[in-house]
């Protein structure tokens, strides 16, 4: 297990889902489905993944002193996920995610943030004793870029890997690039950032080749079922997934970096890493919710061992 410590910069919320047969488009009612609510958000996600895989995980985060936000609160604490610099909001209620969730098991998403907006670069500063000294640095795009950019620059600074899940995605300044270790991208992502469609091996390599040119040590492009494109200054490799019955995907980008950062901070190659992180995002995917589809760690390495 990790004793590498992992800190973990992001967003909390209360994922309200629908299970419908199909997605509305604009215009459109669908009746029927079912409803629940389940612990989520990115930053959230991500840490609670890393903590269930074997990550020690610290969570930074801003959420509504609120009855939403004293419940994401008792989770992480059921996870072991150290809460001691999450930041309660008095007038900011926390952040709330709707979702709907196609028969296929793809989802639309919908998301009112809340006090995750109040995590302010103010609030890094007074945890740069707890980013300087962690092993890994995760962070995602749902709280403000200036937050982002200033704990990559505490991390940076430090020797700190800094994981970089730029979703949802937005315009990245060169300079939070340089200081990124490795950026982790879907092939949606990877196209608003670097203007080229990813369609193949072939496209994947120069949209990447674009990012790492300004300064990303390494892209790590994921494409769902098919795996991870992994390009680094010298190696251009896919690196296969796993075939499961997807219930639903709302998470497995999440799980899949949290789950990263645990490999990573135990030693294992990236490639390893990789490898490892796929397993524990095809795992979430057979499971309804996002934080409910994180699988523990001997669930991964059970679903691993079996040769999948």
């Amino acid at each position: 297990m990790c004793n590498s410590k992992i800190v973990v910069v992001g967003s909390s919320n209360t994922d309200m889902i629908m299970q419908v047969q199909k997605i509305p488009v604009p215009g459109e009612t669908v009746l029927g489905g079912e409803f629940s609510t389940a612990a989520g958000g990115k930053g959230a996600n991500q840490a609670v993944a890393a903590a269930r895989a074997g990550g020690d995980v610290t969570f930074i985060a801003s959420i509504g002193n609120d009855s939403l936000g004293a419940q994401a609160i008792d989770g992480f604490v059921r996870d072991n996920i150290n809460v001691e610099n999450i930041k309660r909001v008095e007038n900011s209620a926390s952040g709330v995610a709707l979702i709907f969730v196609g028969g296929d098991g793809e989802n639309s998403i919908g998301v009112a943030s809340g006090a995750n907006s109040d995590l302010l670069p103010e609030d890094i500063i007074n945890s740069e004793q707890v980013i300087t000294r962690a092993h890994i640095l995760l962070m995602q795009l749902e709280i403000p870029i200036d937050t982002v950019t200033k704990a990559a620059q505490l991390a940076h600074e430090a020797g700190v890997k800094v994981i970089l899940n730029p979703a949802p995605t937005c315009s990245l300044d060169d300079e939070l690039l340089k200081m990124v270790s490795i950026l982790t991208p879907n092939e949606i992502e990877v196209e608003l950032l670097s203007d080229i469609k990813v369609e193949d091996e072939n496209s994947a390599g120069k949209a990447a080749e674009v990012l790492l040119r300004k300064g990303v040590d390494s892209v790590l492009i994921t494409l769902g079922a098919q795996g991870v494109f992994l390009a680094t200054g010298d190696k251009r490799e896919l690196i296969p997934g796993f075939k499961v019955d997807a219930i639903d995907t709302t998470a497995a980008g999440d799980v899949f970096n949290g789950s990263l950062a645990v490999g990573l901070a135990e030693g294992k190659s990236i490639d390893e890493a990789i490898r490892f992180a796929n397993a524990a995002a095809a795992l979430s995917v057979t499971k309804l919710g996002a934080q409910p589809s994180a699988h523990s760690r001997d669930e991964i390495d059970s679903f691993l061992n079996k040769g999948q």
